[in-house]
């Protein structure tokens, strides 16, 4: 059973994320309190599709693999995704919408990693996370979330 591990924002870009228990996921805005919602985000750029920077994903897996590859010990709050899941599984999900807590989401394609992340980490981050980076989505239906909510996929 896929369930909600850790939830992760910051406020602006370039600044260290930080754990929170519950937050307010908004449509078409993304976390309360994370750099996206604010429009403060790296990649909040006009040129640059801001449909996709509501929410990122990690699956709880992808850290272990990652401190692996690159022999180190880096806190998922390193990686700079919002949401922690264990035991995702993206070939369940598909396009399909699912529900975290009151929230409903929508996967609208990966979030591998970039140069942006290996130079703020002074780490090989292309290779740490390579195929396992994680997704974008977007919230569909505004709502609470908590850490410990249950993956539930809609029919």
């Amino acid at each position: 059973m896929m369930r909600l591990h850790a939830i992760i924002i910051g406020e602006k870009a370039r600044e260290p994320l930080y754990y929170v228990e519950s937050v307010y996921a908004a449509e078409g805005k993304g976390l309360e309190g994370d750099r996206y919602f604010y429009g403060k985000g790296t990649f909040n750029k006009p040129q640059l599709d801001q449909s996709v920077r509501e929410v990122s994903i990690l699956p709880y897996e992808s850290l272990a693999e990652c401190n692996r590859r690159l022999d180190s010990d880096l806190d998922f709050s390193d990686l700079r995704r919002n949401l922690v899941i264990r035991d995702f599984n993206a070939e369940q999900i598909g396009d399909r919408v699912f529900r975290i807590g009151s929230a409903k989401f929508r996967i609208v394609r990966s979030c591998p990693p970039c140069r942006y992340l290996s130079r703020l980490l002074d780490r090989d981050i292309m290779k740490g996370l390579k195929y396992i980076g994680g997704y974008r989505a977007i919230i569909v239906k505004s709502g609470m979330i908590q850490c410990g909510d249950e993956i539930i996929m809609e029919e």
